[in-house]
């Protein structure tokens, strides 16, 4: 498995998760590394082609240098956009925790990449089925944690309760990235000089609101790979 592999979680949904992972991809491909980003878990989708993907798992496969079947990158495609243990419950499917984390490290091994990102859904204590959550998930693939926060009120605390229980998981916090959703948030720089200050994990960027659709290869020039230690 590559040493440049990271698990990419967040303060919750909707916070910019893909955009990060694709930026990483493209801030990779920029040096020169090949790379794969996976989605074992997705919520949420449409028919293409005859077959049911999600947007985020979509994008993640076509922004790969690396070619993998759609299964492969997203091999839990829920229909309905809800927590994932209601939408497995819903249409039957039963989520393994051990079988997802396999699927992920022969795939990160078996394809070679120089880079990696494994993207989970909702945030990082998103129930998954019976006691299992996203955390569990992300300890059994063993991964490094890369943080993605919302900048918004309430995000010094989220992230915080985040970083705790990303700690108490056992895995590192390689670093944490600060995504802006929508226009620049109330006293921005003094929140963020708080992040900085009491997260245990270098600041990798910082990514302004880029519109509605924020194009990967523009955001990835805020994003400093150097501070992930690669």
């Amino acid at each position: 498995m590559s040493q440049r592999a990271f698990f990419i979680t967040g303060t919750d949904t909707g916070v910019g998760k893909t955009l990060v992972s694709l930026s990483l991809m493209q801030a990779a491909a920029k040096k020169g590394w090949s790379t794969v980003g996976l989605k074992p878990i997705a919520a949420g989708g449409e028919l293409h082609d005859g077959q049911f993907m999600n947007e985020d798992a979509r994008r993640l496969q076509q922004a790969a240098s690396i070619t993998l079947d759609y299964a492969h990158v997203n091999p839990v495609a829920l229909q309905s956009a809800i927590a994932p243990h209601i939408a497995a419950e819903q249409t039957g499917v039963q989520l393994s925790v051990p079988a997802l984390a396999s699927h992920c490290q022969e795939l990160l091994t078996d394809s070679g990449a120089e880079f990696a990102v494994v993207e989970g859904a909702g945030g990082w204590l998103v129930p998954l089925q019976q006691q299992d959550t996203m955390a569990d998930l992300a300890v059994a693939i063993g991964l490094p944690v890369i943080l993605v926060i919302r900048l918004q009120l309430g995000c010094l605390n989220h992230a915080l309760l985040s970083a705790a229980a990303i700690a108490g998981s056992g895995l590192p916090l390689a670093g944490w990235v600060a995504s802006a959703t929508k226009d620049i948030m109330a006293a921005q720089e003094e929140n963020l000089a708080t992040l900085h200050e009491w997260l245990p994990a270098p600041c990798i960027g910082v990514l302004p609101y880029l519109g509605a659709e924020p194009d990967a290869a523009a955001a990835a020039d805020y994003l400093d790979l150097s501070r992930l230690g690669t």
